[in-house]
């Protein structure tokens, strides 16, 4: 059994923690607010521009159709970039989007198809290290906080490697925020642009437009922004995701801490109550001894 200057320490190290947790806690808390605004904000211009879309799509066909929105014709060579946080202590946040991952690699790699990996996040990098970091072609930190900058050098590498020919088909996998308790793994489709994915294409009211230039020239320009626009939606949705995931996390390891403390006091006091009494008899033993 453990002394009573172990048990006291031991509740004054869980003492210590909790008081981490809850600090943690809170910090992720003040956060997820300005990342949730910020992943909903970005939501209808990344919708609006899927529809823009799908409106020059349903124009362009033929050979004269840019090789982003169309693909290669190929389904052979499959590029999935997988987005998770840099750090850890958010439940099962990262380890639901690697998890995804993995089933779709395996799915595709059952199939016969080529599988290549841009990996953003240092915990995916960590956890698909083991089973395919010889698939890797580049990795990139997430950062603290989400910038354009860094989703348009994602997205560079991306259409870097879909040019020479290394990949036909292009998914980003990362986690949609839905709520503080409910973020979904999710893989979208970026290239060949899925038209058609849930967005309806702009309703003209019976109008008749003129694009100047041409719809093929507009999605040659458009559909590498659009590419840009997704990657920095999907970092601004796990951003809000993650600190989502570790303030549930942290208020649950501050609530278990509490029921430890409870339970390591009583008992060290239990503990320190039977020395007690076991001096008291020895004391009364002994003097009627005498």
């Amino acid at each position: 059994m453990a002394s009573l200057k172990e048990m006291r320490n031991r509740i004054g190290s869980v003492k210590a923690t909790q008081k981490i947790t809850k600090a943690m806690q809170m910090v992720a808390a003040a956060k997820l607010r300005k990342a949730q605004d910020s992943a909903q904000s970005a939501r209808p211009y990344a919708e609006r521009m899927a529809s823009v879309i799908a409106n020059l799509a349903a124009g362009v066909s033929g050979d004269g159709a840019p090789r982003l929105l169309v693909g290669t014709g190929s389904d052979r060579r499959h590029l999935l970039v997988v987005a998770t946080a840099d750090r850890g202590l958010a439940g099962g946040f990262n380890s639901s989007i690697v998890r995804a991952a993995r089933e779709r690699i395996s799915t595709l790699l059952n199939e016969g198809k080529d599988v290549r990996l841009i990996i953003v996040g240092r915990k995916a990098r960590d956890q698909l290290r083991r089973l395919y970091g010889d698939r890797y072609l580049a990795v990139f930190e997430a950062g603290g906080n989400p910038s354009l900058e860094r989703a348009e050098e994602i997205a560079a590498k991306v259409r870097e490697v879909f040019e020479s020919g290394e990949a036909d088909v292009v998914t980003l996998m990362f986690s949609r925020f839905q709520s503080v308790v409910s973020q979904i793994p999710t893989a979208k489709q970026l290239i060949p642009a899925e038209v058609n994915a849930g967005e309806a294409p702009l309703d003209l009211q019976g109008a008749s437009y003129e694009y100047e230039p041409d719809e093929e020239t507009i999605l040659e320009t458009l559909l590498p922004r659009n590419i840009t626009t997704q990657i920095f939606s999907a970092m601004l949705e796990n951003q809000a995701g993650f600190f989502a995931a570790q303030m549930t996390a942290m208020d649950n390891a501050t609530r278990n801490a509490g029921d430890m403390i409870a339970s390591l006091t009583l008992q060290y006091n239990r503990t320190r109550q039977a020395q007690i009494t076991k001096e008291l008899i020895e004391i009364i033993s002994g003097a009627e001894a005498l």
